[in-house]
């Protein structure tokens, strides 16, 4: 190519690019208020989010005798006394004495089914994220109905106890810490403003106005996968899009990254079980 032919095709080039660039900002405001037009549809009849299914399957789960010793859950304490549910997740995660650990709700319902039950954790914690088009499996389920129960009330859990302030520090130090093969950290998606991935634009999780509108969502129903994710499975999937280790359900690590994320959005409405796109 000749090198004027060669100067007119970057300059083409050059003027098609920064033309697109000028009406790249537009285009995003255009298709976030279609998305949130889309959200507020889903929201406007609450009683037609398919979560409230599972969270009466839940509420059956808690109070049914089951597992190998064949009792309810009725008699596992979530921090307000045994078998309290009212505003129990609002104050969830904490310490607790018994288990001389932190937990957050699923955490702790691993435990009672565990403890109280018979279950045997290693089965538990073996594939406990339903697959796309699956029904929540049973501890998501219980958890859903859990949380529903806080619906309405704003997070105030203190996380003010030794094991507790550890626990939000570990997970902030999580939340930022760069690993895995394309060296991400949460913070890679959810600290900067404008953040985006498959059209759909991503909260500052590192600020708590921001954090206070969307962590009290979760458990949520997905529309796109047909089931409910809880916060558990929400962070077992963030691992896993980053091609991070398997983050196991009730570990160290998850409890702490949610203890932080509860934290960070301490204040604000808790509205579970939640509808996402």
């Amino acid at each position: 190519m000749k090198g004027s032919h060669l100067a007119a095709a970057l300059a083409g080039a050059l003027s098609f690019l920064l033309t697109g660039l000028s009406f790249a900002p537009a285009q995003d405001m255009d298709t976030e208020r279609a998305i949130e037009r889309y959200r507020q549809m889903l929201k406007e009849d609450p009683w037609s989010n398919p979560a409230l299914l599972d969270a009466d399957r839940g509420e059956t789960l808690w109070t049914t005798p089951r597992g190998p010793k064949n009792v309810s859950l009725e008699g596992c304490d979530l921090g307000k006394g045994p078998g309290v549910v009212e505003g129990a997740f609002a104050e969830l995660p904490r310490y607790f004495a018994d288990a001389d650990k932190v937990m957050d709700l699923e955490t702790r319902l691993l435990w009672c089914m565990e403890s109280l039950q018979g279950f045997n954790r290693a089965d538990l914690v073996k594939r406990p994220h339903p697959a796309g088009g699956q029904p929540v499996k049973e501890l998501g389920a219980i958890a859903t109905y859990i949380a529903s129960k806080s619906n309405g009330m704003t997070f105030a859990a203190k996380l003010d106890q030794p094991k507790e302030r550890e626990a939000v520090a570990l997970g902030e130090a999580l939340f930022a810490r760069r690993s895995g093969p394309f060296d991400f950290a949460c913070a890679t998606c959810h600290a900067e403003e404008g953040r985006r991935i498959r059209l759909q634009a991503l909260p500052q999780l590192s600020k708590p106005e921001e954090a206070r509108k969307v962590v009290g969502e979760w458990p949520a129903y997905r529309v796109s996968s047909t089931h409910v994710m809880t916060m558990q499975h929400r962070l077992y999937d963030c691992f896993w899009q980053m091609r991070m280790p398997e983050l196991e359900l009730g570990s160290d690590v998850s409890v702490a990254l949610i203890a932080y994320l509860v934290k960070t959005a301490q204040g604000g409405e808790i509205a579970a079980p939640g509808l996402k796109r």
